[in-house]
């Protein structure tokens, strides 16, 4: 890292050399992600999400559209390739990079500041896993990181026309991640709280206010068609995920995966500069953009990454504080204090880099990744899944072979299936989960199904004659959610009910 500049005004004036260094550190990132992103498979999320933009609407039972549509422009484009369809991820986590550093110089840091903010949200755990994946979590960092980036200039500026922009974001945010909604409640609890409830007055907070819904309307249009099914789905989702624990660490991955351990300082740093410093008073609704959500999260006992894309702004109030402060020391003391950040940033980069890029080959002694980070053992075995099946098919006489359905339990199986099958000659997947129950069984309904990821139970139940036939494994013979929880795969005949009464009752969320 380069020294730190002494103090100067509250904005630094634009310095091309330093946004081209921005650029250059995010556009290395982008390569990384490029260069390693084909490396496994893709996960399930991603294989719901891509079925979905193969079905463009207005909603989507567990999401807003905007994540599936930007990744129908991305298979146009790419085709059904994992580095081009996960491009688009990658270019946003690269934006929200140089927006890091621009928050920085919007707060008057000068190039140590905006490099030391930039490295620690590089680092930060979920960020790197962002570019990994083509996730609406990807997309919905980028927009919080924007807002809060037009929230300084507006603090600093005074500028209330950037109401505009902040609320075209607000819009495409809430098109993406509706817990977009719990950083908006901090931006109305800091503007009613601080001296900014001035813009109150102002018609350009109301305009903006305006154009957030008006983004936003076709989405609640098709919410209002369907009933407002995506608050059952979020209801049944959450219930899910405290039942399981998955909210329990809400604290702990404010540390571990919102944020990289050994860059806690700087945010912890940014925190105190927001609230406490007198230099920092100008930007204390950042505070509460930060504290409301927070709060909320913890009530509502959210999960612990939800809160992650609010740290950029803190890293780079914390390292704008931290470059004055160093500037301040003797050259010897100044020099230790920037080796110490850099010592801390490089090793928490490592670390964060081994357990969240799939940087070695799934079966290499030395992938850690695949043996701590659960999602990447995800990405094996869909290809291979589908294989199976296909199989299994051929081996059913010709007769049954023309009226089969392949029931498929899960939203990855669904998507793998309506993925890798056409190169087999498989008809779509049938499902009841998510959005995949809109799209019916099909006319005429098939009269022998093969079925998989469903319990024993459940088929005895609901099929005719059902036997196993395959078993649903990988290559590598690693342990996930399909070779470990549901492995077996079945052919059975048609449903006990006729298809109409049985389909009716099988929707269901995942």
């Amino acid at each position: 890292m380069t020294e730190p500049t002494p103090p100067g005004p509250s904005a630094r004036p634009p310095a091309p050399a330093d946004f081209y260094l921005l650029c250059l550190f995010a556009l290395g990132v982008a390569a990384v992600h490029m260069a390693t992103n084909g490396r496994y498979g893709f996960h399930r999320d991603e294989l719901q999400i891509l079925d979905d933009a193969r079905h463009l609407a207005f909603g989507y039972v567990p999401y807003p559209p905007m994540t599936p549509w930007i990744e129908r422009v991305a298979f146009a484009l790419a085709g059904p390739s994992l580095i081009g369809l996960r491009m688009f991820s990658v270019l946003a986590q690269a934006v929200v990079l140089v927006l890091t550093g621009l928050m920085a110089r919007e707060l008057g840091g000068g190039r140590f500041a905006q490099i030391a903010a930039v490295a620690a949200v590089a680092i930060s755990p979920l960020e790197l896993f962002d570019g990994t994946e083509f996730q609406y979590t990807s997309f919905d960092y980028l927009w919080w990181v924007l807002i809060a980036y037009l929230m300084i200039r507006l603090l600093r500026s005074g500028d209330a026309r950037l109401w505009l922009g902040i609320g075209a974001v607000i819009g495409l945010g809430m098109m993406t991640k509706y817990t977009i909604d719990f950083f908006v409640a901090g931006i109305v609890g800091g503007v009613l709280i601080t001296p900014a409830r001035r813009y109150l007055k102002t018609p350009w907070l109301w305009c903006g206010a305006g154009v957030a819904v008006l983004i936003f309307l076709p989405n609640l249009i098709w919410q209002i068609h369907h009933h407002f099914i995506t608050l059952d789905f979020l209801r049944h989702i959450h219930a899910r995920d405290v039942g399981e624990g998955r909210a329990a660490g809400f604290w702990r991955d404010q540390f571990l995966v919102s944020t990289n351990f050994f860059a806690v300082p700087l945010w912890i740093a940014g925190l105190i500069y927001v609230w406490a410093r007198p230099e920092g008073k100008s930007y204390r609704v950042l505070g509460w953009m930060f504290a409301i959500p927070f709060a909320l999260f913890v009530i509502d006992k959210g999960r612990g990454y939800y809160q992650a894309a609010a740290y950029p702004m803190l890293f780079a109030a914390g390292a704008v504080w931290e470059e004055r402060w160093m500037a301040s020391l003797r050259t010897g003391w100044r020099r230790a204090a920037l080796a110490v950040t850099s010592v801390l940033l490089a090793v928490g980069g490592v670390a964060s880099a081994e357990i969240n890029l799939p940087i070695f080959p799934v079966n290499s002694p030395r992938n850690i990744a695949i043996k701590i980070n659960g999602e990447f053992r995800e990405e094996v075995g869909w290809r291979e899944m589908v294989q199976t099946i296909a199989n299994i098919r051929d081996t059913l006489p010709l007769a049954e072979r023309n009226r089969v359905g392949i029931l498929a339990a899960n939203y990855g199986e669904a998507g793998a299936i309506d993925l890798y099958g056409p190169a087999y000659g498989l008809p779509p997947a049938i499902s009841g989960v998510n959005s995949f129950w809109e799209r019916g069984y099909g006319s005429p309904p098939p009269q022998t199904l093969i079925v998989l990821g469903f319990s024993p139970e459940f088929m005895e139940n609901n099929f005719q004659s059902c036997r196993v036939a395959g078993r649903n494994t990988n290559r590598y013979g690693l342990d996930n959610e399909e070779s470990r929880e549901h492995p077996k795969i079945y052919v059975c005949g048609p449903p006990r009910d006729p298809w109409p009464a049985f389909w009716s009752n099988f929707q269901y969320y995942g």
